[in-house]
């Protein structure tokens, strides 16, 4: 067997060996494992919309077309309740006006082409974010995001179809507790990545302002609200650092400004010594 060498720069580091990459069936498994949990409860949606009146084939175009559970529950929600329907819709779209945040990000981790960005966009939602922004290299994103994207859709649109169909046979359809499913899978994914006191304190004072204004507020804008916990709680950051490094600063009794006097003082005295030899 050839004997492998390592060809070094001089006057540089050799540079350590590239982690691993996450096995391709690791990321199937968690992507499809979000897929089935998730795509599972367009039964519920589907059960919820013909309850709310509308027909089978509005009920699939919604799957179909829309493709992001929380603002189809709130749509039907709306509906159901006797609500306008611009009134819903409306709220519908404040609701899912977070995908395009998502997509922000995810457009820089995939790295698709101009040509495939728009039919990508179309699967941005909670769970293909979440499994794309997990990996770690862009290739695994792909291969999550698209896994995810295919199951989900594949399933929600199935389930929808079968729950809207079976909706008089079911019954109550909150006794099943099915719409819970997407959050909680949700939850489950984010949960592992709150690793620091920062995202902490960011997730659960987003919590707060949505319990806050979720009985203020129409359906959707308590969502977009959350998202001010992030700048609220990297703001009160920053000044925190800042205060430290001042208080820290008049401590020591020496800062950038204290030594220029000094070093100059010395040196006009060792000048004036030398003038008088």
């Amino acid at each position: 067997m050839a004997e492998q060498t390592q060809i070094r720069t001089p006057g540089r580091a050799a540079e350590p060996p590239a982690a691993s990459a996450k096995p391709d069936s690791a990321v199937i498994q968690d992507a499809l494992g979000v897929g089935v949990a998730v795509g599972l409860s367009g039964f519920a949606f589907g059960v919820a919309s013909a309850g709310a009146g509308l027909s089978l084939l509005q009920t699939c175009a919604l799957s179909l077309l829309v493709f992001t559970g929380a603002s189809q529950f709130a749509l039907v929600g709306a509906l159901a309740a006797g609500g306008n329907p611009l009134t819903a819709a409306a709220g519908a779209f404040f609701l899912g006006a977070r995908n395009a945040f998502y997509g922000l990000r995810l457009s820089a981790v995939l790295g698709y082409r101009a040509t495939v960005k728009p039919f990508a966009a179309h699967w941005v939602i909670d769970e293909t974010s979440a499994v794309a922004l997990a990996q770690p290299d862009r290739r695994t994103a792909r291969l999550g995001f698209t896994v995810t994207g295919l199951t989900l859709y594949v399933l929600w649109n199935l389930t929808t179809l079968v729950g809207a169909l079976g909706a008089g046979a079911l019954g109550d359809t909150d006794a099943w507790g099915l719409d819970a499913a997407g959050p909680a899978v949700f939850l489950a994914l984010l949960a592992p990545k709150l690793t620091t006191t920062v995202e902490r304190l960011t997730a659960g004072l987003a919590v707060v302002l949505v319990m806050v204004t979720l009985p203020l507020l129409p359906t959707g804008v308590p969502v977009l609200i959350s998202a001010l916990a992030a700048p609220a709680v990297l703001l009160a950051q920053g000044r925190r650092e800042r205060t430290e490094e001042t208080h820290g600063t008049e401590r020591s009794g020496t800062g950038p400004d204290d030594t220029a006097p000094q070093d100059g003082s010395a040196q006009i005295r060792r000048t004036s010594g030398e003038d008088r030899a």
